[in-house]
């Protein structure tokens, strides 16, 4: 896996300015999702983020608060702040929140691609970091979305079925019923059927045979350890 498959998770108001933003960082390449509330970005602390880029003054939340949140649960994943403000006090108390850039409005897109290109590049280095999980006989690599068996074969998941993997990986132990999964996954955006989430658990059953994944009837799904 390259660095074309960075996530980016973008969380800012101004629909216009995010739409922008969006094709630019998408024109690298990169798996790019939008909020325009730190509200909505909550639901995705758990969804594999490589960088998060977050406009200060957002309605309600944040972009304070929710980097707080952020760095509780991941530490290590990346923040670039970008804010109408400039001020020096701003910029600082962004940096002692854990962000590792601050970007002033109006600025160029192209400017914020080349921050978080940088950004990128020191944190993964020329890609992204193997960070392992061994369950059963399988060996998942986080990062770089890739599942073995045993006996070292690639076993080839699809974006969502990876997704719904790591999801359930990353709340181990705990039941999450399909509504959780679609609104993580799927987004809130989603308007199909909750059983695309049973079709994707089957298919990851079916690829991994010896996955302890169960089925709690009337509570969801959950991975056992």
């Amino acid at each position: 896996m390259s660095d074309l498959s960075f996530r980016i998770l973008l969380v800012e108001d101004e629909e216009k300015l995010a739409s922008i933003l969006k094709t630019y960082l998408e024109n690298e390449g990169w798996n790019v999702q939008v909020f325009h509330s730190a509200e909505e970005a909550l639901d995705y602390l758990h969804s594999g983020a490589h960088l998060w880029i977050i406009d200060i003054m957002l309605p309600g939340m944040s972009g304070y608060d929710l980097i707080k949140k952020i760095k509780e649960i991941h530490s290590e994943q990346p923040v670039i702040f970008i804010s109408a403000r400039d001020r020096d006090l701003d910029k600082i108390f962004g940096l002692e929140m854990g962000s590792d850039d601050y970007l002033t409005k109006p600025f160029l897109p192209k400017e914020l691609v080349i921050r978080a290109k940088k950004l990128l590049h020191r944190v993964y280095g020329q890609g992204l970091k193997s960070h392992f999980i061994e369950l059963s006989d399988y060996r998942i690599d986080v990062n770089r979305r890739r599942v073995f068996s045993k006996d070292h074969e690639e076993i080839l998941l699809t974006m969502k079925e990876f997704d719904v993997l790591l999801y359930l990986l990353e709340n181990v132990n705990l039941a999450k019923t399909r509504e959780e999964i679609l609104r993580t996954v799927w987004g809130e955006d989603y308007v199909g059927s909750n059983r695309a989430v049973d079709d994707v658990i089957r298919r990851i059953r079916k690829k991994m045979p010896r996955l302890p994944l169960e089925t709690l009837y009337g509570a969801g799904y959950r991975i056992v350890t």
